[in-house]
């Protein structure tokens, strides 16, 4: 069943670069007491992803901070050695956190895996934007082709604030 806004986010554990290496996150440390904007892509350095909604995330991420998102965070089913390869290559101003969920654990939670399989990258997440305050979904934007970035992008959220 897909999440809807208004459902809490259900636990989950992401791995995150860290300066001590591979770490896990919970859902509880990035969402718990904040409003963050949630980004999911299907796949670190995909033409889409890469060339089209990250610079969507970036063009408008202090704007997003100016209208209370305390945190940015970018999620795919990649490993924290990619996602990490990723930030440094993307977020040149350190604005977000990139969140590895490498089984696909968390996109099968909340419903929004997809199978890219006929693509040679098996389990994938769906891209969509979110809107989380305190661990609960307020905006949610599932975009309908996951090689476009119409509704999911930095400026829809933006927009949404």
């Amino acid at each position: 069943m897909t999440i809807q806004v208004g459902d809490r986010l259900p636990e989950a554990q992401f791995r995150v670069m860290t300066g001590d290496g591979v770490q896990a996150r919970t859902t509880d440390d990035i969402f718990k007491g904040k409003k963050v904007a949630l980004f999911a892509v299907p796949g670190a350095y995909t033409g889409t992803c890469h060339k089209m909604h990250m610079p969507s995330i970036f063009l408008n991420a202090y704007a997003m901070k100016d209208k209370g998102v305390d945190a940015i965070a970018v999620v795919s089913v990649n490993d924290a050695f990619v996602m990490n390869a990723w930030k440094r290559d993307t977020d040149q101003r350190d604005e977000a956190i990139f969140l590895a969920d490498g089984n696909g654990d968390f996109a099968k939670a909340i419903g929004l895996e997809m199978d890219a399989s006929g693509l040679g990258l098996g389990l994938r997440s769906k891209r969509y934007s979110m809107l989380v305050e305190d661990g609960v979904v307020k905006k949610l934007n599932i975009e309908p082709n996951p090689g476009k970035v119409e509704v999911s992008g930095g400026d829809t959220l933006l927009g949404q604030l």
